[in-house]
C-alpha cells in the first residue's frame, strides 16, 4: 500500500514543491525591491546634504519612496501572518 500511496500522492507533492518555489521567488523580489528603496533613500539624503535638491524636492521624493517601503514591509507581514496560521 506504501508504494501506492506514494505513486497517487507524487503529483501533489510536485505541485506543492511548484508553489514553494513560486513562493520563495516573490520573497527574494520583495527584499530587492525593498533594498532598492533604501539605497534611493540613501541617495535621496546625499543629495540633500550636497545641496542638489531642495528640500521641498527632498519631502516629496522621500515620501513616495517611504510609502512603497511601507507597503513592501505591510506585504511582508501578512505574508508571515499568513504563514503562521498555516504551520
Amino acid at each position: 500500500m506504501l508504494v501506492i500511496d506514494n505513486i497517487l500522492t507524487f503529483p501533489m507533492r510536485g505541485l506543492l514543491r511548484v508553489f514553494r518555489e513560486i513562493q520563495k521567488a516573490v520573497e527574494q523580489e520583495y527584499e530587492s525591491e525593498g533594498e532598492a528603496i533604501r539605497t534611493e533613500l540613501r541617495e535621496l539624503y546625499m543629495r540633500l546634504e550636497t545641496n542638489q535638491i531642495t528640500e521641498k524636492e527632498f519631502d516629496e521624493a522621500e515620501k513616495v519612496l517611504l510609502d512603497r517601503l511601507d507597503q513592501i514591509e505591510a506585504r511582508d507581514a501578512g505574508a508571515d501572518d499568513e504563514s503562521d496560521t498555516d504551520g
